[in-house]
């Protein structure tokens, strides 16, 4: 199976928020949709391994800001490429609360989405939440960030890696799964996360 194929889904690029307790974390995520109305739900997908889904399961809240394509790569790499165990995302920044305390993106976003899970099913690698909408609000009048968008026009160019060291594996940067080998395949798929393989960084011997 070519799983690059599933690249021509569209997709758009959004920060899920959540909070457990007193720490708030969020991460970077393109899988969100609506799937049902009156009352409004949505549906999203979480690495199980990440923090976010983890408070997401103990508070049973979160909210979902959703992109703009003013939204510079920064943002996307501070929330998607570290883990909240080693750090704090919202170090530094001082961000609006919604209802229920969780923290949610004040600019590059067009709307904020609200939400309280009903339901949730444990898929291996991922948690699918279904959670219905208990506010939303418009925060701008941009376009939508895609995830075609932000390959295209946001994301760095790869550049080949400056070290004269070998090269022994590669890691992925968003979920930290790790290729063992030198060479990468280009059409390589994580199977942990399924990221490409140019969000991957190369691991050098010691």
């Amino acid at each position: 199976m070519d799983k690059t194929a599933l690249f021509s889904l569209s997709y758009g690029v959004f920060l899920l928020s959540a909070k457990s307790g007193e720490k708030a974390n969020a991460c970077i995520t393109n899988t969100a949709m609506q799937v049902a109305a009156g009352p409004e739900r949505i549906a999203i997908s979480c690495i199980n391994s990440n923090l976010t889904c983890e408070m997401i399961k103990a508070g049973g809240v979160f909210n979902l800001s959703i992109l703009d394509e003013t939204c510079p790569y920064e943002i996307i790499e501070k929330f998607g490429m570290h883990s909240g165990r080693d750090t704090d995302k919202f170090a530094g920044m001082t961000l609006p609360l919604d209802k229920n305390g969780v923290p949610y993106l004040d600019n590059h976003t067009c709307a904020v989405l609200v939400c309280r899970v009903v339901e949730s099913r444990d898929l291996g690698s991922h948690t699918l939440f279904i959670a219905e909408i208990d506010d939303a609000f418009k925060m701008g009048d941009k376009a939508p960030l895609t995830y075609a968008d932000y390959h295209a026009k946001v994301k760095p160019k790869a550049q080949k890696p400056a070290s004269d060291k070998k090269i022994i594996a590669w890691k992925c940067k968003i979920c930290g799964y790790v290729y063992d080998g030198a060479e990468l395949p280009a059409d390589f798929v994580c199977p942990w996360c399924g990221h490409p393989a140019d969000d991957f960084e190369p691991v050098y011997e010691e």
